[in-house]
């Protein structure tokens, strides 16, 4: 039910009068269907309350390709996403090429330098050739560091430290509740900020001035995570009960263990708003971790190549890491992320109209969340019905942690996948290796997962 406001003007300022609201009050409580809604909304809260029993039965968790059955991780309360599901691509592929029953990488290590390299990034910037009325710099300070990140960020990290298993670098109290370990962080980064901006005005030596404080980074991450190996071992034995022995680096490990060539695949983003045409990259300003390491960088493509860029990689037996709006139309304990999982329609004659378009520019959606496409549907003439998400939330969430998600959610909410670069097209590939369009730090497309 759309309403056309009645105002009065004061001294210029709208204002909405009494005799309106007034009226409005009126209508609500000689509206017998909304009176019943309100009692049952306010005893279970609104979406339990709007919750569609039919969704359940349209989206049942069964694929024409479904790629793994392997336990969900679970990243407890962190902003790790991005982490376990670049990290759970991998798994996949250790447990099948190993035969083992169960095995995680540890997603605390790369948290670990993630985080150094974010600070050391930060100082970088603030660093650099902004000022304090400068809304860029306003923008770094608002948040120097975060647990969220993107695809190019994660292979930045694995490019320069490698992984470890799990075992040899576990969980930690701040690995797996981040929420302390940021507000100090960053407390320390805003502080650092400052120095860093005033031994600049005085004509000082900030390198050195980085580097003492860099050590002070260190360490406090060192103290919060644990200090991260450099060297180690780590013996297994399969399903066959072989044994398998491992001594060396990270580096080393990921080379033996896992030997993907990161270069191999990129960013492919679904944003169709009018300031980024499509068949063209992207970067945005002042995104990253790694200095010197790998850019991040979008190809944008219209929604039905997306998709079938998606069911490609899968057909060819790889998981596909993707980035999207995980709290829209999501029904996390029945793991459903569906366009007719609630009614508002019917119920508070609500209806959501915007495109994707539309609430990209108002601010409405971005992609905050990341996860593994495992699987998805397919009808007879080869087009996607439905999609298996691997989820990171524990198997408390879902089915056993697995989601499932309508072809139309798919649509409206994901923005990113990560698919390997010989399945682009000749011209696709030529727009990714083009020099990218640099979007502002705040556009919806740096949002991290």
């Amino acid at each position: 039910m759309r309403v056309l406001i009645a105002v009065a003007r004061l001294g210029g300022i709208m204002t909405v009068t009494s005799d309106f609201t007034q009226k409005l009050y009126e209508n609500f409580a000689e509206n017998t269907k909304l009176r019943a809604l309100e009692n049952a909304v306010t005893s279970n809260g609104l979406l339990a309350s709007l919750e569609v029993r039919g969704s359940h039965a349209a989206n049942l968790p069964e694929f024409s390709i479904d790629l793994t059955k392997d336990p969900v991780t679970n990243q407890k309360q962190s902003g790790r996403c991005w982490m376990f599901a670049a990290l759970n691509t991998f798994r996949h592929k250790f447990i099948n090429d190993f035969k083992t029953e169960d095995f995680e990488f540890s997603q605390a290590y790369t948290f670990f330098w993630d985080k150094y390299e974010k600070s050391n990034w930060f100082m970088e910037q603030i660093i650099g050739d902004v000022n304090m009325d400068d809304r860029r710099l306003k923008f770094l300070l608002q948040t120097p560091q975060q647990d969220g990140g993107q695809w190019d960020m994660m292979v930045a990290i694995f490019d320069k430290y490698g992984i470890v298993p799990k075992a040899v670098y576990p969980e930690s109290k701040a690995s797996s509740n981040s929420r302390e370990l940021n507000q100090y962080l960053n407390k320390l980064l805003r502080q650092d900020a400052e120095i860093l901006r005033y031994t600049l005005e005085q004509g000082g030596d900030v390198q050195a001035v980085k580097e003492e404080l860099l050590q002070e980074i260190f360490n406090f991450l060192a103290v919060t995570l644990g200090l991260p190996p450099q060297n180690f071992e780590f013996a297994f034995r399969n399903k066959d009960n072989e044994y398998k022995k491992f001594v060396g680096t990270p580096q080393d490990f990921y080379k033996e263990y896992v030997d993907i060539d990161l270069n191999n695949y990129v960013s492919v983003i679904n944003a169709p708003t009018q300031d980024k045409p499509y068949n063209k990259s992207y970067t945005v300003e002042f995104l990253g971790n790694v200095v010197g390491g790998k850019e991040v960088k979008h190809l944008n493509v219209d929604m039905d190549r997306f998709k079938k860029l998606a069911i490609a990689q899968m057909q060819a037996g790889e998981t596909v890491w993707f980035g999207c709006d995980v709290g829209q139309e999501s029904n996390r304990t029945a793991g459903l992320l569906t366009m007719d999982a609630y009614d508002f329609k019917s119920s508070l004659d609500i209806e959501f109209t915007q495109t994707k378009a539309g609430r990209l520019d108002y601010g409405e959606s971005l992609m905050t969340h990341a996860m593994v496409l495992a699987g998805v549907d397919l009808d007879a003439d080869g087009n996607s019905v439905k999609w298996k998400v691997e989820n990171s939330w524990g198997k408390d969430a879902g089915n056993q942690g697995y989601f499932v998600a309508s072809d139309a959610w798919m649509d409206e909410y994901t923005y990113q996948i990560v698919v390997r670069k010989d399945l682009l097209s000749q011209e696709e590939r030529a727009a990714y290796e083009a020099k990218p369009q640099v979007l502002l730090p705040w556009d919806p497309m740096g949002a991290l997962a």
